[in-house]
């Protein structure tokens, strides 16, 4: 217990987390191991994670599958150089991605996270339309809402004003944001007649379109109309932009459907989080074989981005791991499950005090407050209740692993409405 306190109390001292001051740092928990869809902490208590590790731990811990596979490949190489060389668990992992999103995203960019991903992506866009001679493009349209990740390109496009980077607006390129799509079933005309009014006015400057599909994850958790899509899509068209796809959170199974872009095909697909079951870190960039031809028909001939780390042979093999348990198992009726589940079971929050909305999706929970929820207080509230969340803003939320069974899912929505009631 002595060497456990002193961990906590460096960690307090020297050690940031996300989102945390360093001089006077919210609590953490001291996680000793995990199993199933268990977090065992270090007072012994084990407790459900509501979250996924978010969003990314889609099987669970401790897979043996995925163990194996990242041990196999660890006796054979643990990481080699992608420039100039190749491995088989990257030529794999590729021909899998291709052979389960659209057809026509053919080429694939191994990215070492979400945020590297969107990126990468943002490169490709304004390299693409340098490749048809049109380098006066530089500005991106999107979305009110949205959230892309923490570096320096991602923040461009994330929500300017009720996102988390609204301080460094002075520094970021300056991008063309419509409003936020309306709920399923809202008044998607009304919102296509802005989009496309926007899109007209800047169409001279304007090289791609960046969004979230279905879902806006960590800018408020907010599920909006499919025919937005298709709106996208036709203005992407009509304006000679790239359409990119950031399904980092939606991607894989979370949304019910392996990918959103089964639905509308995008030129970009940025996928992330879930890959790799949650074990190691790595993303990929999907693209048309049009935009890689625009791409190498820029100046520079090729794409101008080259991480030390890409196509790292242990991430590469878990993912393969990852995507076979994914298609053995019958994941759609798991997701499918949740949302009967969560549904039902976050149902009766709608009349509690203080609760604004609640809405499911996919194998997504989401309880949103009329106020910002106090997070030392829920958190504690749902580890009573034998279950981790992280609240974060107006949202009490959960997106768990599709393996949770359905009293653990029971007890996930009992501990949320624990949270509510003290948030």
């Amino acid at each position: 217990m002595t060497d456990l306190l002193g961990l906590l109390a460096f960690d307090r001292a020297h050690v940031w987390h996300p989102y945390t001051s360093m001089t006077e740092p919210a609590a953490v928990r001291l996680v000793t191991g995990a199993d199933g869809v268990r977090l065992t902490l270090d007072d012994g208590a084990q407790v459900v994670d509501a979250m996924s590790s978010w969003w990314s731990a889609i099987h669970g811990y401790r897979v043996p599958e995925l163990d194996a596979a990242l041990v196999e490949q660890s006796g054979r190489m643990s990481h080699v150089m992608f420039g100039g060389l190749t491995h088989a668990p990257a030529v794999r992992l590729a021909e899998r991605l291709v052979a389960i999103t659209p057809d026509p995203l053919q080429h694939v960019f191994l990215a070492d996270s979400g945020s590297v991903s969107v990126e990468v992506a943002i490169k490709m866009v304004l390299q693409h339309q340098r490749g048809l001679g049109r380098p006066e493009r530089t500005r991106l349209l999107t979305l009110r809402g949205g959230y892309h990740g923490d570096t320096f390109g991602c923040m461009s496009v994330c929500d300017p004003v009720g996102g988390m980077h609204s301080m460094f607006t002075a520094v970021l390129p300056p991008q063309v944001f419509a409003d936020r799509p309306p709920a399923p079933g809202g008044d998607v005309a009304g919102w296509a007649d802005g989009v496309r009014r926007l899109a007209a006015a800047h169409a001279h400057e304007l090289a791609g379109i960046v969004v979230e599909p279905l879902l806006q994850g960590a800018g408020g958790m907010h599920a909006y109309d499919p025919a937005c899509l298709v709106v996208l899509r036709e203005v992407a068209d009509e304006h000679g932009l790239v359409l990119v796809f950031d399904e980092i959170a939606t991607g894989l199974g979370r949304t019910g459907h392996l990918f959103v872009s089964e639905r509308v095909v995008p030129d970009i697909l940025c996928v992330g989080k879930a890959l790799t079951g949650g074990y190691l870190t790595l993303a990929a960039v999907l693209t048309t074989g049009e935009v890689a031809r625009g791409i190498s028909a820029s100046e520079s001939g090729v794409l101008m981005h080259g991480p030390t780390f890409m196509g790292n042979p242990l991430a590469c093999a878990v993912a393969l791991a990852s995507l076979d348990l994914l298609e053995r198992r019958d994941w759609r009726a798991d997701v499918a499950r949740l949302h009967d589940g969560l549904t039902s079971g976050l149902a009766p929050l709608r009349s509690a005090p203080g609760v604004a909305d609640v809405r499911t999706l996919g194998a997504v929970g989401v309880v949103q407050l009329d106020h910002p929820v106090d997070v030392a207080k829920a958190t504690q509230a749902a580890l009573e209740e034998g279950v981790w969340i992280r609240p974060f803003r107006d949202l009490i939320y959960t997106m768990p692993p599709y393996v949770t069974d359905d009293d653990d899912v029971a007890r996930i929505c009992r501990a949320v409405a624990r949270a509510t009631e003290v948030a």
